[in-house]
């Protein structure tokens, strides 16, 4: 039973993260050949002081960085 262990900055929608848990059962399930009930996955958000790029702080980020 694979357990998957996803980081995003907070701010993505419980839909984009519904999106997100179904499509990467769904990948484990084909490359693993195993059932979706095997599938454990665990979302953990970060706020912007918990995340970096290019070795500054997200919050300090200056260009925005991308998504959310």
């Amino acid at each position: 039973m694979p357990t998957v262990q996803i980081a995003l900055k907070k701010g993505y929608t419980a839909d984009q993260k519904r999106s997100l848990v179904s499509e990467a059962t769904k990948t484990l399930c084909e490359v693993l050949k195993i059932a979706p009930d095997g599938v454990r996955i665990l979302i953990r958000d970060l706020a912007e002081e918990d995340y970096a790029v290019a070795g500054e702080l997200w919050l300090d980020h200056r260009d925005g960085g991308g998504q959310p």
